[in-house]
């Protein structure tokens, strides 16, 4: 099937953008990689007047040091971001996502922004976002907000981004030295994750001092597992440990049922990989 017919503007400066999608509305859609967008617009689930291409805007691509933090362009193709040393230094569990995301043909022209911004609550990136409490810079007709990650994601591919406005970077505060790890479960290479975990910890002397994990297609969105970071606070590096911490995963989690599992299931799942993932980025 081919998408029906519209309208294809390509601006090369972010206000271009911006106005256009001011000036078309509900009728327009935007465009970034197209990894999530074309699917869509090809079984004609969607089928917008206007389309806006970001792909020309250089503005929105690439990764830089801002002091305390670092500055992912949303229009950054994942390759560039799983293999930026800033990322790895500093957002190592981003790279960690990156690293298995998806396939290479997709790596190479998907975008971090992107799939951020189509929230699927089983996306690869939005758990490692959440975890390491980054912020979303987007801007619109009435300027431009910063929105942190716990904020962000509102439902079902649904996101704090207002009708009239585009993300624009993400913004990942600094976890140097900060041991990492991204868990998931697939029933086939390169599928989304049944359940995935994304765990970073600060280790001193064999004791995890802090640990923020995140679970992905345990709800409608990313959630923070609040429960295991506290019980992992100040606990040794045992497997006993962490398993023990590892069994409140899926406390206050509501997560689906379909053919891949059940929603016990994935609390299981979510058990198990949390249990993994925090042992590895803590080195045992």
């Amino acid at each position: 099937m081919i998408p029906v017919q519209f309208d294809y503007l390509a601006p090369t400066t972010l206000e271009e953008a911006v106005a256009a999608l001011s000036q078309h509305g509900d009728d327009a859609k935007i465009l970034a990689g197209g990894q999530s967008l074309l699917p869509v617009l090809r079984m004609r689930l969607n089928a917008p007047e206007v389309l806006i291409d970001l792909g020309r805007i250089p503005s929105l691509r690439g990764v830089r040091d801002d002091g305390d933090a670092i500055v992912i362009g949303a229009m950054t193709e994942h390759s560039v971001v799983g293999s930026d040393p800033l990322v790895a230094e500093h957002a190592g569990l981003v790279a960690k996502a990156v690293e298995h995301l998806a396939d290479a043909q997709i790596r190479h022209r998907g975008t971090f922004g992107g799939a951020l911004a189509h929230a699927d609550p089983a996306g690869d990136l939005g758990g490692p976002v959440l975890a390491l409490g980054g912020e979303f810079v987007v801007t619109g007709s009435g300027g431009t907000r910063t929105v942190p990650a716990s904020e962000f994601f509102t439902g079902l591919f649904e996101t704090a981004i207002g009708d009239d406005e585009i993300l624009t970077e993400v913004r990942i505060p600094k976890h140097t030295g900060w041991g990492a790890h991204h868990a998931k479960f697939v029933r086939i290479a390169h599928q989304w994750p049944i359940v995935a975990v994304a765990a970073t910890v600060r280790v001193s002397g064999g004791v995890i001092e802090e640990a923020k994990i995140a679970l992905a297609n345990m709800g409608s969105t990313p959630l923070r597992a609040s429960a295991v970071e506290s019980a992992l606070a100040g606990a040794a590096i045992t497997a006993e440990a962490v398993g023990a911490a590892a069994e409140h995963a899926a406390d206050g989690t509501s997560p689906p049922s379909d053919l891949n599992g059940d929603a016990e299931y994935r609390k299981h799942l979510a058990r198990v990989l949390t249990r993994r993932a925090v042992l590895a980025a803590a080195g045992a």
